[in-house]
């Protein structure tokens, strides 16, 4: 349940805290005080988008937080972890959890959970745990199809839910084996010249025989051949540089160096720092004459037919490009084409087999479905049944006596993800008369009514947290009004119940009475939350009847009218 709300200079509220706890908290004022920002606040809290026109002038920025009484165990706390936050946990298997809003002039909007920075779409999902809100936009979301069918399942309960995650684990398989067969027939042909174009790709480099690297080898050589007679050249020229030939006249390097040696060595003996030198010139001769080895050799190895192996080499790495330009773009992918497209053409090549094989998982499966959609259907029947004489019970008692709601299954034509049932909640006005759809005829009273009688029945089978009604009793008054903060209250039994009202005999039976009061302040106005209790209570009620909260008739009124609900509540 929700402790308590903070709320800073949200629209025309400068400053309020909502002390609520459990029961039923009434929550009152004069048209225009604010309380519509406080059901704004709310819905902040729950993830609702944000909008900077909502934002106090001036300020900057508004902010709402909102402290959360939940158990310290369970999917709540498990969110709020994995969002990074945590709870405060107080004993009795209770936390606090601590939700806070802020939005900027700017529009700039931040969440925080448990203490952390989140984004505003956690609020949402633990709102789905912790709050179901009702204002005019839900009465009329309850004319809706799928708004009636979630209202009955979440009535049927544990026993729907067991045959409806059987159905669906069922229905996900079928749809998904039913879209790859569909995909399979549809694009046979084109998955047929795939397989063909991979066959003539998979021949062409096995015949090719490529290696990996082979293409970098070729290039190289290509290179070597192509410049073979400036190679030939250079390596004569440093082999004579090095090491010239004995009838040439010329002086090489290897004898330029052995003059120094040798004219060293006759002197050496006589000064000790010439041996290092020495020695060194007799290393460099030996490095000189291993150099010119290794130049003979090269010189021996180059080839003599140039020409025809340039050729060779030449057509080799025009193989070699053609097969990366269409299977590339490296000589590594063409290679490894090999692999994918040896696996994807055993694929291809199984379409057949895999398409018979998908045709009687389809089928089985469809049998199987329409067994589940069978045990769904039958269940949400045996609910519709219950939900129908529960609601219209409750609305009897809601000064609807002649009333009598409707709730009927029908099959539809195509199975869904929820079923094969069309569900439509219809509302019989008197005896005799035609049921007709919530969304035709039922007035915005008798909408409110009908709401708050399918939320009473519910929240027995499938409990709530905390329910929020915005004008819940709109279009309702007198003995109907007292009736529906009859319900109310029973419903506050079971859950804490917020609700935002202006009938005097809604607010009579709320154990907790707020009164959003406003003030002037120059040009700017601004609203607080006052806590009710005694007369100044008494006083909120006669404004409520009256419109005047010192007038003698109405406090005598108010003061009826509170012990008439508090002889119900004892009663």
């Amino acid at each position: 349940m929700i402790e308590e709300i903070v709320i800073r200079n949200l629209g025309v509220i400068g400053e309020a805290r909502l002390p609520l706890g459990p029961g039923f908290t009434a929550l009152t004022g004069e048209t225009g005080a604010g309380k519509t920002m406080v059901v704004t606040a709310l819905g902040l809290l729950l993830g609702d988008r944000a909008d900077s026109s909502i934002v106090r002038a001036g300020s900057g920025q508004a902010t709402v937080e909102g402290h959360w009484q939940v158990p310290d165990v369970g999917p709540v706390v498990d969110r709020v972890r994995d969002a990074g936050g945590d709870v405060e946990p107080f004993g009795a298997g209770l936390a606090e959890l601590l939700l806070t809003r802020s939005i900027s002039e700017e529009g700039r909007s931040r969440a925080a959970v448990g203490g952390r920075s989140a984004p505003a779409g956690v609020l949402t999902e633990l709102g789905e745990h912790l709050v179901v809100v009702h204002g005019q936009s839900d009465q009329l979301r309850l004319r809706s199809a799928t708004a009636q069918r979630e209202a009955l399942d979440r009535f049927a309960g544990a026993d729907l839910q067991a045959v409806l995650g059987d159905y669906q684990q069922v229905y996900r398989r079928w749809q998904a084996n039913q879209g790859e067969l569909d995909a399979l027939i549809t694009e046979r042909d084109q998955r047929a010249r795939e397989a063909e174009q991979l066959r003539v790709g998979i021949a062409e480099i096995e015949a090719a025989t490529p290696e990996r690297g082979e293409d970098v080898a070729l290039g190289e050589q290509a290179d070597r051949l192509t410049n073979l007679e400036d190679l030939r050249v250079a390596a004569v020229q440093a082999h004579n540089s090095v090491s010239a030939d004995p009838s040439d006249e010329g002086r090489d390097a290897l004898a330029l160096i052995e003059d120094a040696r040798r004219a060293l060595d006759k002197v050496v003996a006589h000064d000790p720092e010439l041996a290092p030198i020495a020695e060194a010139l007799a290393a460099a001769s030996f490095q000189l004459s291993d150099v010119s080895v290794q130049l003979s050799g090269y010189l021996d190895g180059l080839d003599t037919d140039a020409t025809r192996q340039l050729e060779s080499v030449q057509e080799r790495r025009a193989e070699l490009a053609g097969l990366i330009r269409k299977y590339g773009p490296t000589l590594d992918d063409v290679i490894d084409f090999l692999d994918t497209g040896s696996a994807r053409l055993l694929e291809l090549d199984n379409d057949s087999d895999r398409i018979d094989t998908l045709r009687v998982e389809v089928d089985d499966d469809l049998e199987l479905l329409q067994q589940h959609a069978a045990q769904v259907s039958a269940a949400r029947r045996a609910a519709a049944e219950r939900l129908a004489v529960q609601v219209t019970e409750e609305l009897a008692a809601l000064a609807m006596p002649d009333a009598r709601l409707v709730v009927e299954v029908s099959d539809r034509e195509d199975y869904s993800l929820t079923g094969k049932d069309q569900v439509s909640i219809q509302l019989q006005p008197h005896a005799g008369a035609d049921p007709r759809p919530l969304g035709k005829g039922a007035s915005g009273g008798e909408l409110s009514r009908v709401m708050l009688a399918i939320e009473v029945v519910i929240a027995s089978a499938d409990p709530v947290p905390t329910f929020i009604f915005d004008e819940v009793d709109a279009g309702v008054g007198g003995a109907s009004a007292i009736e529906i903060g009859k319900r109310l209250a029973r419903l506050a039994q079971n859950s804490q119940v917020i609700v935002v009202t202006h009938l005097a005999q809604v607010a009579a039976f709320a154990s907790n009475h707020l009164r959003v009061v406003k003030d002037s302040d120059g040009a700017v106005t601004a609203s607080s939350v006052q806590q009710l209790e005694g007369e100044q209570r008494i006083e909120e009620m006669a404004r409520l009847l009256s419109g005047l909260s010192d007038s003698e008739s109405g406090l005598a009124h108010a003061r009826e009218l509170l012990g008439l609900a508090g002889a119900a509540a004892r009663g």
